[in-house]
């Protein structure tokens, strides 16, 4: 057996590969495609105090390498999570992290408790959603908001805590460094980058336009992600989970070679919804195949 555990320390993996919020649902959504035992962790769809819809009209446009959403982190609220999800996380006995997300700091500092009370071991704080009026980004791109909002979450929280931030900003080290002065433990990156969406439909001279303005996932934002993750390793001590993009073997190995702990699978769920349970059998044949020990000495390789 090829070891490709990740010790974080306050939470550690089987395997460094996760499903990323918002691309897998809450629990057992995907259980007819896969065997989630197999996964290092999954990531619920972002959780908000109370229940939201969602936006209206149109959420969803396909581009080319990738995928516009405007979702508006539509979701169950927290109590309804924990009467109706968290029993059956527990049942299946995995690794599983909650994504919080608040319009105030007092929603987050809220969530911060009710997960403490509820003994959740892993939390990831969603302060980079492009797509909704107020809350995430508000948060997200200024380094003194960010540092004041997780250091009350930290106070709240004693589990492991995980920052996912935006790529929407010029200043990713300034962002990163205000989240390890603050207490986090860790940094998931990245969120979606700021796309549009344009469909054009020609009758004649006459022309029907459709927008979809949202966040941009898939193929195409990995060179965008791998820098952004190199440049906050450069910057800080804290681990890096790393997103955007990852659709095979190859693109993880690339998120390892610049200092990539983990990686969560996210846009790819949707085309191949077994997606992380093949890379985790890929990855260990390909330790296995090269020669290295284990997924520890492969990182070591990668990153001379």
């Amino acid at each position: 057996m090829i070891d490709l555990s990740v010790d974080f320390g306050k939470f550690c993996l089987k395997n460094p590969i996760m499903t990323a919020s918002g691309t897998y649902g809450y629990c057992d959504e995907f259980d007819a495609f896969l065997d989630v035992t197999n996964v290092g962790a999954i990531v619920t769809k972002g959780i908000t105090l109370e229940e939201r819809p969602g936006n209206e009209g149109r959420r969803l446009f396909e581009t080319s390498g990738g995928l516009i959403n405007r979702i508006g982190l539509e979701n169950i609220g927290i109590n309804a999570f924990i009467k109706q999800k968290l029993p059956r996380l527990r049942e299946l006995d995995i690794n599983f992290v909650l994504n919080i997300a608040g319009k105030t700091e007092e929603d987050y500092v809220q969530l911060a408790e009710i997960s403490q009370r509820e003994g959740i071991k892993a939390v990831e704080v969603n302060v980079s959603c492009p797509n909704v009026k107020a809350g995430c980004l508000e948060f997200g791109t200024d380094e003194k908001c960010l540092y004041n909002l997780i250091s009350r979450i930290r106070e709240k929280y004693e589990g492991f805590l995980i920052i996912k931030l935006t790529p929407n900003v010029t200043n990713i080290e300034d962002l990163a460094l205000a989240v390890q002065n603050a207490g986090a433990d860790c940094i998931s990156a990245i969120n979606t980058v700021k796309g549009l969406g344009v469909e054009l439909n020609f009758k004649g001279t006459k022309v029907a336009k459709s927008l979809v303005q949202g966040g941009l996932s898939g193929k195409c934002i990995k060179p965008v992600a791998l820098s952004m993750v190199k440049r906050i390793k450069e910057a800080v001590k804290l681990p890096v989970i790393g997103l955007g993009g990852i659709s095979n073997l190859n693109d993880m190995l690339e998120f390892f070679a610049v200092g990539a702990e983990a990686v969560q699978i996210g846009t790819e769920n949707f085309t191949t919804p077994d997606i992380a349970e093949i890379l985790a059998k890929e990855l260990a044949e390909f330790i296995a195949k090269q020669g290295f020990r284990d997924l520890k000495h492969l990182k070591e390789e990668l990153r001379k």
